[in-house]
């Protein structure tokens, strides 16, 4: 099948499997915790854990559908995603510890601090220079963080 926005198409575009990926015994949960372990350690069950004594089902949540279901799913690896979540964390424009985590979480699953930078950037273009402006000084405060700590 041709993609219908692409005028003159001549390359097929083949759709990815629906549906999350297959787990056999594993849970959405199981799924999550895992996901969310692999992308930012412990950093974000932390931050769900802070939540546990006013919000206990969000936890749930969280590691259900994001990281259970959507960051699981096959087509994009880790780093692609994360590419994403930072450009759109960046284009919102108000949830900077949300992007100062996913900062983080690209790094650490394997973007560079210049791929960052070059993902910023291209926010001034489709989200304004203040999107950008304020995902790079993010990005300067978890680089900063992170070496301080020792880390590239």
């Amino acid at each position: 099948m041709l993609h219908p926005s692409i005028p003159n198409a001549s390359t097929p575009v083949a759709p990815l499997p629906a549906g999350p990926i297959p787990s056999g015994a594993e849970s959405r949960l199981e799924r999550g915790r895992r996901a969310l372990a692999e992308i930012d350690g412990n950093a974000g069950t932390a931050v769900i854990a802070a939540l546990a004594d006013i919000a206990p089902d969000f936890a749930t949540y969280v590691f259900e559908f994001p990281f259970g279901d959507i960051y699981s799913r096959p087509g994009l690896g880790l780093r692609e995603r994360e590419i994403a979540t930072i450009a759109a964390l960046a284009a919102l424009g108000n949830a900077a510890p949300q992007l100062e985590v996913h900062i983080e979480a690209g790094l650490n699953v394997g973007l560079s601090r210049a791929e960052i930078v070059e993902v910023l950037m291209q926010m001034a273009v489709y989200a304004g220079f203040p999107a950008a402006l304020n995902g790079l000084f993010a990005a300067k405060a978890v680089f900063a963080r992170r070496t301080a700590r020792g880390e590239g």
